[in-house]
């Protein structure tokens, strides 16, 4: 969804909100939660990319009338995971979870019955999404058409991770700093940090010795991809012009097509100013 989209589905928003008479007031009482929707929607449509996992994928991009809906397969060596439906169908999706439960899903790892969240959905970064962030991507889920879709469980062979205690609250990151702000981008928000970091030996990204080194193996229905190394010993020729075509083209210097799981759908919405400090912040990388 590009920016006029978003824009129409924040003002259907308020419009059928009006029209229903449930929440007349935020006309008036709620700037803050007009603002909070829309900060939201960019999050979600552009680097957060929720959708990248949890809205069925065809080559062309997300299919139409199922944001959110889950059923995405993922198949490791160690689990077969599925994409949950998220939209706010109260029987297969989360329409009977509250705000907060939302949030420490999505934080904590947790759902409401007190089971634990399995990979790949990379709660270890999600951990570090400001309050203000997870609110507004919780405020974006509410407004998603409900979608009946039953989605199989997920199976793991594997220990499930201790994410550790329950996050209390989060400060927003400085947008002063370009480089703070852009690792906060490529971290907790967009998770480039996630995939592209080179596995530990458990398996999982380890941001310790391996940040940006890629070399992490995704199999998915468009067969088996690897991630690549953003670091500068692996994009250090490319210029930021370059850098900034991958993520919201899927395309290198080079004319060649990036693979999914790269969330370039969803990156190409994101703006000019969180492109240059995510930009900003892969040059301070310490080259693998």
């Amino acid at each position: 969804m590009g920016a006029l989209g978003v824009i129409v589905r924040i003002i259907s928003f308020i419009r059928g909100a009006a029209l229903s008479g449930a929440l007349v007031a935020s006309l008036t009482l709620s700037a803050h939660e007009a603002n909070q929707l829309e900060h939201g929607a960019y999050l979600m449509n552009g680097p957060v990319a929720c959708g990248n996992c949890h809205t069925p994928q065809t080559p062309e991009g997300p299919v139409a009338g199922m944001e959110l809906a889950g059923g995405t397969k993922f198949e490791e060596p160690g689990f077969t995971a599925y994409a949950p439906n998220i939209t706010p169908d109260p029987r297969t999706g989360i329409g009977n979870w509250t705000d907060d439960e939302i949030v420490a899903a999505i934080r904590d790892g947790r759902r409401p019955d007190g089971s634990t969240i399995g990979p790949p959905m990379p709660i270890a970064l999600y951990r570090g999404l400001a309050d203000e962030d997870v609110r507004a991507i919780v405020a974006y889920m509410r407004t998603v058409k409900p979608a009946v879709n039953e989605v199989a469980r997920s199976h793991y062979h594997i220990p499930l991770p201790s994410y550790g205690p329950p996050v209390k609250t989060v400060a927003a990151a400085p947008r002063s700093d370009k480089i703070v702000y852009g690792a906060y981008l490529a971290g907790p928000l967009a998770h480039c940090i996630e995939c592209h970091s080179g596995p530990g030996p458990n398996g999982t990204s380890d941001f310790i010795k391996q940040l940006g080194a890629g070399g992490m193996v995704f199999h998915g229905p468009w067969g088996e991809s690897r991630a690549s190394n953003i670091t500068p010993n692996g994009i250090g020729h490319y210029s930021d012009a370059d850098i900034k075509r991958a993520i919201t083209k899927g395309v290198r210097p080079d004319g060649s097509a990036l693979m999914p799981p790269m969330a370039y759908h969803y990156y190409q919405n994101i703006s000019a100013s969180d492109l240059d400090d995510i930009v900003a912040y892969l040059r301070t990388l310490e080259p693998k």
